[in-house]
């Protein structure tokens, strides 16, 4: 499967006639393309009326492309019902917390409870592998496309029958439920399952813990059907299963879901106009690497300059296709594909950028796709290599969940939380893998627990003997309040954290701001923390006791003025050291948080810098240089240095 690596991107030639298609072969060629994705958005091409299923031309596609020398990831098609299947059977159409029902004319327009798109899509699949099984050009099966991308939740009364019955199986009998909900509160109480409906539109708040439960019954909603598939997939062939992820998506819970993929393969899309878009992507990278452990992961989709969906869609500059394009190897890519490979001239994403764009192959794009290509033939040495790191921040689906509903002391966004840190060690040259809240610790010296705010026993087991064997560990505000359930955490905020950090919670003070939403950086004006580490804060603080830890930052103003904002406590009889950090830290704040704690832990970068631009991660036996700068950059490592030219990329042998 991996023998190269993967290059090419989703090719969907129904959008063309057969005379184009030779004209695709003879540029995949010359691209150095490797592998392309067909058939996901194809149902109605396939089948085009109840049970009369067309594959000639299928047919024939594959045998071109396999005759040029392209492997196939081939797509089950069911991520788009034709419109025949919705006119005969409207069931299957999705229904908003409010009770809209969505139509026809997009995509993703399905239930995943739905009984009977579960029973079409079943039989497409097993129609589709029973006729390709064993073509010699097929090498994966890509179920569907991007599950919840556009319909993560679905409020129908099909929907609420499967949530009961999700339920029922989670918590056995309905007292059980109602103790875990708390539905003492506000006359909640129920007499059975049958009572209990889907969190739809509703006068006010509406129970948290039904609300989470949702949440994770609609992430195992969409796994089903993957797994639906999967299992149809299996039993005919013996080839590699996978499914698109897509980065930092809420809606499933990609710890659970890469257990049931044979390989992790993401869409990303960074934004060319944003700032932080180069930090973003390698926190991208970073998770899927972490969420495929053992297992291989590809870059399933990218742009190869500008997108269509955003108000304004900037493209990528020269050169920045091929720097994302090497950060995603760098960080563990064994493959690099794209959408799509040929720019469609009708329908929604004729504005978005492909591998042969509408002006043909006499372009800088096409011109940068080719040199791509080239230099992927020469890194072959990597598939397979590992990407070290010392360094875990945990991630966690269940706290993003319960982070950002409505009934908290502040609108926070978990992934900018999180994020600020990774960002931060991103800045200092520093690796991180993504740790849940069941990952080993073992390997880690430095542990980065941020907004952590559901947990279990076990996962405060694990973070404190993480601590104890000498790893420094750091939480930072709105970790450790609630347990699965969403109940305050008997003994109070921090729970047996508070006794490893040396510090009491005693109640939360985020800072007045009209209209922010904590989901981008912008520092409150005036907030700020001084002592021996100082800095701006962005709008959260909390009244804080240090009973066995030394005080680096106090703030500054509101009720929790004088008091500790970021706090240490030293190592001692083989444990690490104990932060805490009770605010989210600007930028710089963060950095000199972290350079403490890289101190700490014994933690290096692979390479220095003076530029906050310069990527460096070690691969295997190599290592890359990638300056997403627009000035040079002098650069060294053990064993070597270099100038690294504006935009240079340069990957070398590693010490």
């Amino acid at each position: 499967m991996f023998d190269t690596l993967w290059y090419g991107g989703d090719y969907n030639p129904e959008q063309w006639a057969p005379d184009v298609w030779d004209d695709d072969v003879r540029l995949m060629q010359r691209a150095g393309v490797t592998v392309a994705t067909v058939g996901v958005f194809s149902w109605a091409k396939l089948e085009p009326a109840d049970g009369e299923f067309d594959f000639a031309w299928l047919d024939d596609v594959i045998d071109r492309l396999h005759a040029g020398g392209v492997a196939v990831d081939l797509a089950t098609a069911t991520a788009a019902p034709p419109p025949w299947l919705v006119r005969e059977h409207p069931d299957v159409l999705p229904v908003m917390a409010d009770g809209t029902v969505l139509g026809v004319g997009s995509r993703q327009h399905y239930s995943p409870s739905s009984a009977t798109y579960r029973r079409y899509a079943a039989r497409l699949a097993e129609r589709i592998v029973h006729r390709y099984a064993d073509h010699p050009a097929v090498i994966a099966w890509h179920v569907n496309n991007e599950y919840g991308c556009h319909v993560p939740r679905c409020y129908s009364d099909e929907s609420a029958v499967a949530f009961r019955a999700w339920l029922a199986e989670r918590y056995g009998d309905i007292e059980t439920l109602n103790d875990a909900w708390g539905t003492a509160f506000w006359s909640q109480h129920y007499a059975s399952f049958e009572e209990v409906m889907p969190p739809r539109a509703a006068p006010a708040s509406i129970n948290p813990t039904q609300q989470l439960d949702f949440d994770r019954f609609s992430s195992d909603a969409l796994l089903a059907l993957h797994v639906m598939e999967s299992e149809i997939i299996r039993a005919r062939s013996d080839k590699p299963i996978t499914t698109n992820f897509m980065g930092f998506f809420k809606a499933a819970d990609y710890w659970a879901w890469a257990q049931h993929v044979d390989f992790v393969t993401d869409d990303a899309y960074p934004d060319p106009a944003d700032p932080r878009a180069i930090p973003y992507a390698a926190a991208v990278r970073d998770i899927m690497r972490s969420l495929a452990g053992d297992k291989p992961w590809i870059l399933m989709e990218q742009a190869t300059s500008a997108v269509n969906w955003r108000p304004r869609n900037a493209p990528k500059p020269v050169g920045g296709f091929r720097r994302l394009s090497l950060q995603s190897i760098a960080r563990g890519a064994d493959g690099i594909m794209q959408f799509q490979w040929r720019q469609s001239v009708r329908g929604s994403e004729k504005f978005h950028s492909a591998m042969v764009p509408h002006a043909g192959e006499d372009t800088r794009i096409f011109r940068e796709v080719c040199a791509l290509g080239e230099e992927l033939a020469r890194l072959t040495d990597v598939i397979g290599t590992r990407v070290p790191s010392r360094v875990a921040v945990m991630f966690d689906w269940d706290s993003w969940w319960a982070l950002e509903q409505t009934d908290t002391p502040a609108r926070v966004s978990y992934v900018h939380a999180v994020l600020a840190w990774h960002h931060a060690l991103w800045r200092a040259g520093v690796t991180v893998d993504f740790a849940s809240r069941s990952s080993s610790l073992d390997s880690y010296d430095l542990v980065i627990v941020p907004s952590m705010q559901v947990v279990t026993p076990e996962v405060q087991e694990r973070v404190a003997a993480a601590r104890e064997r000498g790893a420094t560990v750091l939480v930072t505000y709105q970790s450790a309040i609630l347990d699965l359930g969403l109940g305050v955490l008997p003994g109070g905020y921090l729970g047996s954290w508070a006794s490893m950090l040396g510090v009491r919670v005693e109640e939360f003070a985020p800072f007045a701001h009209p209209d922010q939403y904590f989901d981008a950086p912008s520092t409150v004006p005036g907030s700020a923390v001084e002592g021996a580490l100082a800095g701006d804060i962005e709008g959260w603080s909390e009244v804080v006791h240090a009973d066995a830890a030394e005080v680096l930052a106090t703030f500054t103003e509101g009720l929790a003025a004088g008091g500790p904002a970021i706090t240490r406590r030293a190592p001692s009889e083989g444990a690490g050291a104990a932060w805490y950090v009770a605010t989210q830290p600007s930028d710089a704040l963060a950095d000199a948080v972290v350079a403490r704690l890289l101190a700490d832990s014994g933690v290096t970068p692979v390479a220095t810098s003076a530029s906050p631009e310069v990527e460096a991660v070690r691969r295997g036996e190599k290592l890359f240089l990638i300056n997403h700068g627009a000035t040079a950059a002098e650069v060294e490592w053990d064993g070597g240095a270099a100038t690294l030219e504006p935009g240079e990329v340069r990957v070398v042998a590693s010490a």
